[in-house]
């Protein structure tokens, strides 16, 4: 990066002023190498750093941007909401309304709350899964990630039943004790693992379609004997849905597989580029929260009337563009464009899409969990992301993080990307 541009130099100013320069981890480009550059602003499908470049994106936003950047409807409801006040810390009709919202588009939700992000969600979700059932140990999958809570920044052991430890300092082992990190993917480790804790497990989280070891698919049958098993067993489900969560589908992703979870964590669509959060499931679940029951949780800016305002917008028009119909549309003309780009370049390199997300591994072999996910080259990813955001298309900068489509990109955009990939395919 030129020494000289402007981000430069505000990424030098903030090294000194915040840890690594970011508020955020992968935003520091330690997955790819070099530095970030800094945004000035966004709309529709692109963003333009402050040095004025301009670039197709296909982060989104990390999903909330399903309809593009700065969609009008948004921006006006934000608007409106913001000259009637910004926070009030009383209960507002906003957030009736996006309780009713869920509870009608998610049949599995009878009741929801709000929070104010995905990590609050799957952290309040986890609780009062351990405050209903009266029990301690939950059970996580390798290569899904819930946000930066204590119990759940847990890798696997040695084996599939190995006590889980800690995936970051601070958090205590006597914690991360209690988690469990079984392979997603895998019958025979998911079995062993309530078998060999009995009618313990309070809860097993997981993304249904795992998005933050890139994306990969849940096989046949493997969400449905998670279903079984913790049916028969008293456990809590918890699909954590934040990312795929009225993205996949208005009722999300299990409006497409049909399973019904317990309880289901949300965030990122329904906040409409705001922060948002929100868990709900079954009201015999959810009862349980204070002040009706023992389980306390509590937050100044849940149901905040800014982010409840954009996100209701938000969801409103992707009902009256038949957005979720628009995206399958443009998910398939990207795939399209993406296998000709990687057969003009000789690459058989694995690419993964559902709905309007996707990950392109660059790895020859199947990808169905985290440890086939890790046999992607991600020296060569570096180069294919550095050489596609020279040209000005912009994906995730990491190998291992979903990229995410949104309604504002148009035919043009997609002939863009595949142009520059099958140039920067072909360079590297």
């Amino acid at each position: 990066m030129d020494s000289a541009s402007r981000s430069a130099a505000l990424f030098a100013e903030a090294r000194t002023l915040i840890p690594g320069g970011v508020n955020s981890p992968v935003r520091a480009f330690r997955g790819v190498g070099g530095e970030p550059f800094f945004v000035d602003r966004a709309e529709g499908p692109y963003i333009w750093d402050v040095d004025g470049k301009r670039y197709v994106d296909f982060v989104g936003t990390w999903g909330p941007a399903i309809l593009g950047h700065a969609p009008a409807a948004v921006r006006e409801a934000i608007q409106a909401a913001a000259g009637r006040g910004v926070s009030f810390g009383i209960p507002n009709p906003l957030e009736v309304e996006m309780a009713r919202t869920i509870v009608k588009w998610v049949p599995s939700i009878e009741m929801v709350r709000m929070v104010s992000s995905g990590t609050e969600a799957t952290m309040s979700a986890i609780r009062l899964a351990r405050g209903y059932t009266g029990r301690d140990k939950i059970v996580k999958f390798e290569g899904c990630y819930h946000g930066h809570v204590d119990s759940l920044l847990v890798k696997a052991g040695s084996g599939a039943l190995t006590h889980g430890s800690p995936d970051s300092g601070g958090v205590p082992a006597a914690l991360a004790a209690l988690t469990l990190t079984v392979p997603f993917n895998d019958p025979e480790s998911l079995r062993a693992v309530f078998a060999a804790h009995p009618e313990q497990i309070a809860a097993v989280i997981v993304e249904p379609v795992p998005a933050n070891a890139g994306l990969y698919l849940p096989k046949p049958g493997f969400l449905e004997l998670l279903r079984e098993l913790c049916t028969a067993q008293g456990t809590v489900l918890i699909f954590d849905e934040v990312m795929t969560g009225f993205r996949l589908a208005r009722g999300g992703y299990q409006e497409l597989c049909g399973i019904v979870p317990d309880m289901t964590a949300l965030g990122k669509v329904i906040g409409g580029g705001l922060p948002v959060g929100a868990f709900g499931g079954r009201a015999e679940i959810m009862r349980c929260l204070s002040p009706e029951g023992p389980v306390y949780q509590a937050g100044t800016l849940s149901g905040n009337p800014l982010a409840l305002s954009a996100g209701l917008a938000q969801l409103r028009e992707m009902e009256r563009l038949d957005g979720w119909r628009r995206l399958e549309e443009t998910g398939a003309a990207f795939e399209a464009g993406v296998r000709r780009a990687l057969k003009r370049s000789g690459r058989n390199y694995n690419f993964r899409r559902i709905g309007s997300m996707f990950c392109l591994y660059f790895t020859e072999g199947a990808v169905d969990d985290l440890a086939s996910a890790q046999h992607s080259d991600k020296a060569a990813f570096g180069r294919f992301f550095h050489g596609c955001r020279e040209r000005g298309v912009y994906f995730a900068p990491s190998q291992f993080e979903a990229g995410f489509l949104s309604v504002a990109h148009t035919g043009v955009d997609l002939d863009e990307v595949e142009r520059v990939s099958t140039e920067v395919l072909c360079s590297i």
